[in-house]
């Protein structure tokens, strides 16, 4: 089946090319379009996509607010920033409230396609240069607190994009024994969304 995907961005001419180029992958439909973060939510709960494309400057409701009510609303639904803006303030804006990914318009159409279908399966998905303005956020914290072997196994699975269920698998534990601690390595490491406990992983990667 298809990867359903919702594009949320306030200028016409983009959407219509990013359903245009989209179109080409029959891995990918595209199910809805919004121009603002309200009609967002309102797209989301009568589509429920796969993926939101969501942009980050709009009217009404911009994008990082609409990604935090996303997700709260629907966690499932994974939220990719997709964005011609490159702020730390907005990349750390999206990241905290629940964004997998974050990537830049000027990309390839074939690279956006696999980040979509990425993201589906739980994959975080990061332009190089928002990776970078997360890993320096994350350099100012103090040494990482102890981690149980069990948080530590957790948190190396959730880096590899794996989903609750996968690790449970992998683990041999119950989904909702995983997703207790990846909620105490959200609140040990201070952190708001899986895609900040990846990029912790990865800055504390041997170089």
């Amino acid at each position: 089946m298809p990867i359903t995907v919702l594009l949320v961005d306030d200028h016409t001419l983009v959407r219509q090319g990013l359903k245009l180029l989209l179109s080409q992958d029959p891995e990918i439909r595209i199910v809805g379009e919004a121009s603002n973060g309200l009609q967002a939510l309102e797209q989301v709960g009568k589509l429920l996509p796969e993926v939101v494309l969501m942009d980050l400057m709009m009217p009404e409701m911009d994008g990082v607010t609409a990604i935090a009510q996303l997700r709260k609303d629907y966690p499932d639904v994974e939220v990719i920033a997709l964005t011609s803006v490159l702020e730390d303030a907005s990349v750390i804006s999206a990241v905290r409230n629940g964004a997998i990914g974050y990537l830049l318009k000027d990309m390839q159409a074939t690279e956006l396609c696999r980040s979509i279908k990425a993201a589906a399966a739980g994959q975080v998905q990061l332009a190089p240069e928002a990776a970078s303005r997360l890993m320096r956020e994350l350099r100012f914290q103090e040494e990482a607190p102890a981690l149980t072997e069990r948080e530590q196994e957790v948190l190396e699975l959730v880096s590899k994009g794996m989903s609750n269920a996968a690790i449970g698998e992998t683990l041999c534990i119950g989904e909702k024994t995983v997703k207790t601690h990846v909620s105490r390595l959200l609140q040990k490491l201070n952190v708001r969304s899986r895609t900040q406990l990846a990029v912790h992983v990865w800055q504390r990667a041997p170089r």
